[in-house]
Formats: structure tokens, sequence, C-alpha cells
């Protein structure tokens, strides 16, 4: 089985010896019922990692002996997904799936055809959702770089963050160009745009264009837009060899 892994700050496995307490110290302990001699891996979910193995478990903490600390290095190119809102709880699950396949940073965004919008108080608490659901889908994968949600973002702030990009693609099912086929860049950001249920406008599409995005084809069938995320970053994981 793999070693299970949790989430602590790096600065509390500098030494050799260290406690798993708060949130994740209950769940190792009372839930997963891990027991003196089983091993375990701390990470920040930026890099920074370290073995461990159980010397004691309490009712609700870890008591930790360090083994080995390493740093991972981001991994190259950085793929990062604009997420047009899904109905219901799909975007949980569409996080879910990019996070086990690697992407590194989701970004919800308000499309004009979203049949889901998140107004006032309701954004802090689907931003929560969301980054619980990238939070724990990235231990569950043994992610020690975890999944970025970001803020919820306008059409206006998707058209900067695709003109910044080293590569700026948008899903689309009028595309000339398959992705599997589209160059790729060696390193830099990969921005890739998925758009909602309604999927997107001429006026959308066109704006992403001029900012410097590929429209790309994943195909001839129509994927939901929780899925359609996950299918990409597979294509454009194994296309960069970081799979």
């Amino acid at each position: 089985m793999s070693v299970p892994v949790f989430l602590a700050g790096r600065e509390t496995f500098g030494g050799d010896e260290t406690v798993l307490d708060g949130p994740e110290g209950r769940h190792a302990a009372a839930v997963r019922r891990l027991r003196a001699g089983e091993r375990v891996d701390l990470t920040d979910g930026d890099g920074a990692v370290a073995e461990c193995v159980v010397r004691e478990a309490l009712k609700d903490r870890l008591l930790l002996d360090v083994l080995k600390r390493y740093e991972v290095p981001a991994p190259a190119p950085r793929v990062v997904v604009v997420q047009g809102l899904p109905k219901g709880d799909r975007g949980e699950l569409a996080v879910e799936m990019m996070t086990e396949a690697g992407v590194d940073r989701i970004v919800p965004w308000a499309a004009a055809r979203s049949i889901t919008q998140w107004k006032g108080d309701k954004v802090a608490k689907a931003l929560g959702k969301w980054r619980a659901t990238a939070r724990e889908a990235g231990k569950q994968a043994r992610r020690f770089h975890g999944a970025e949600v970001a803020d919820l973002a306008s059409t206006a702030q998707v058209e900067a963050l695709l003109g910044r990009a080293a590569l700026a693609l948008v899903l689309h099912e009028e595309a000339a160009e398959p992705l599997s086929r589209v160059s790729l860049p060696a390193g830099g950001e990969i921005v890739l745009v998925v758009g909602p249920e309604g999927g997107i406008s001429e006026g959308e599409l066109a704006g992403f264009v001029t900012a410097g995005a590929v429209p790309a084809l994943m195909g001839s069938t129509v994927l939901r837009t929780s899925t359609a995320g996950v299918a990409a970053a597979a294509v454009l994981m194994s296309r960069t060899g970081r799979w």
C-alpha cells in the first residue's frame, strides 16, 4: 500500500522528531488509525517532504520520528486549467479529477453561459469547497506540490492570464487543430480554458483568441465540462513528459 501523506508546515518537521496534530493529526490517529511503526509522509504542499515513522499514536495526534527530509522540484511546464463554472457538485468532481491528474492551478471562471453563478456569500463558500476538494485529492494522489484553486475570475481576467502564458489553449468543438498536435513549450505555463455546460460564447472566444489563445479540438465526441479538463490535462501531461 502507498504511504499516506499529510499536510504540515515545513517548520514543524525540521528536526529528528515532530508531532502531527490538529485536523490532520486527528484524522491520522482517529480515522486512519495509524499505529506505532507505520510509515507516513509529511509535506507542506510546496515541495518539502519528510519521511516519518510513527513512534506513538495518541487519541488526536501522532508522535513521529523523522527519517529523511528532501525537496521535490516543481513540475514543468505548469498546467493551468480555467474551468467554466459547472452546475451542482460537478465543480468539485472536476477539481478532484484534475488534481489527481496533476493540474497545478485551477481557475474558476464566471462564464457568460454558466448555469451556476457564484454571487455574494456563495463565492467564499464555493471556493472553500473547491479548495478542500483539491487539498484532499492532492493527499490521496501523494502530491508534494498541491493544486492551487485561484479566486473566481472574470472573462477579462482570464484574457489577461492567457496573454501571459507560454501557451494558451481554449477547447472548442469547431477548432481545426486537435489538442494532440498542438506544439507545446518545454517550460513556462500552459493555460487551458474549459467552457461551461452552455459552451463558450462567440464574444468570449474572440476575446481569448485576441489574447493569444489557440482553439483546440478534443475529438468528435462532446465531453461534459466536468470531464473535459481532466481529459485534456491527460493529453498535456503525456505529451510534456510529466507522465
